[in-house]
């Protein structure tokens, strides 16, 4: 398979949802073309993920959303490049609780063109560790080989959607034996940099550095993780960072926040990458700022609603009309609202004062 793991900014989309847990189409369209930012906001759009609930969406509007999400970007792309902006990438989440739920949506993504899929092992309640390299083996690479086209399509690695029972990360011998199918290109974590270096000594074993990617799931990490060094034991630190990850730094970022600050991430991701000290520290006050005003105090502990806060966040800035959350995530009563409400409009302030206009993201 002749595929290059897209580096850079990889949003993972919010879904449009009415108060029914239906998917709202113009809405989510916008939503996309949001996040794009006419070329200085997304690398990667990232649809039906954690962010965008699909656990605990209906599997109809799973296939939605996917449906959706090629179809804008195809639009998207060809205004981009009469533009001359590098074009963007659809990864949709083909994620689903069952193994026919994983080949249903895997087969819709590969007849619509997808670029790439993502898989998150730990989430199919009805296949067991046991069972998940024979299920790739046989079953998703059977259909990949059968379908007009092949696909790429990379695991997904996060805590918080593992079946119960299963364990927190996907094991490293896992991983080492999926990266093995040429199909596989790659995996998104949200785990410490132990774990980052775990999979990339895995994936090392079969592939070349470059054929599989590795993308940071906990956001804020880029700031620690290509933060340059000048004290002896700053040195250290970097040489064991170096030494855990195998001298294979990550080459993309999967950030939440970036649905409502997609130029400023965007910004982020290249001044860590540039190792530009001074403009890491700027953009990681305002990145940490929008993460500290999603928690909020309920009986003498701190509750994070990033999903719905996002959600909100939009329809302050007047993408979207419906800030819903499906059932099951966590919401924001009207006191909470105002006090989010008041809270980003601060951030938004100090965005606008300390900032280049053309990293401050614009509600198109």
């Amino acid at each position: 398979m002749n595929y290059t793991p897209r580096s850079g900014l990889n949003i993972p989309a919010i879904t449009v949802t009415g108060e029914d847990g239906k998917v709202i189409e113009d809405e989510q369209r916008r939503v996309f073309r949001h996040i794009v930012q006419q070329g200085y906001g997304a690398d990667v759009i990232f649809g039906v993920g954690t962010t965008g609930e699909w656990n605990r969406l209906q599997n109809t509007e799973r296939q939605r959303v996917i449906e959706i999400e090629i179809d804008e970007v195809r639009r998207i792309n060809e205004e981009l490049k009469a533009l001359d902006r590098p074009q963007v990438e659809a990864w949709v989440g083909v994620n689903g609780s069952t193994k026919a739920e994983i080949l249903a949506n895997l087969d819709l993504a590969i007849q619509l063109g997808a670029n790439a899929a993502v898989i998150a092992p730990l989430a199919i309640t009805d296949l067991d560790e046991a069972e998940t390299v024979r299920f790739f083996q046989h079953d998703l690479t059977n259909l990949i080989e059968e379908s007009r086209r092949e696909l790429p399509v990379l695991l997904y690695d996060n805590a918080d959607i593992a079946a119960s029972g299963r364990e927190a990360h996907i094991r490293t011998r896992t991983v080492k034996q999926l990266s093995r199918l040429e199909w596989i290109a790659g995996i998104k974590v949200s785990a410490p940099r132990r774990v980052l270096g775990n999979y990339t000594k895995a994936a090392l074993h079969f592939r070349k550095p470059g054929e599989f990617g590795i993308y940071i799931g906990d956001a804020m990490l880029i700031f620690e993780l290509f933060r340059p060094s000048r004290s002896l034991l700053g040195r250290l630190r970097e040489g064991w960072r170096d030494y855990l990850l195998y001298d294979a730094l990550p080459i993309g970022v999967v950030s939440g926040p970036a649905n409502v600050l997609p130029r400023e991430w965007q910004k982020s991701w290249r001044s860590c990458w540039a190792g530009d000290e001074e403009s890491m520290d700027r953009w990681q006050t305002v990145c940490r700022q929008f993460e500290a005003i999603c928690g909020f105090d309920e009986g003498g502990r701190t509750v994070r609603k990033s999903i719905a806060c996002l959600k909100y966040a939009l329809e302050l800035d007047g993408v979207i009309t419906s800030s819903a959350v499906v059932r099951g995530t966590r919401s924001l009563d009207q006191v909470q609202k105002n006090k989010f409400a008041a809270d980003y409009r601060r951030l938004r302030e100090l965005i606008a004062r300390d900032s280049h206009a053309i990293w401050r993201t614009r509600c198109l």
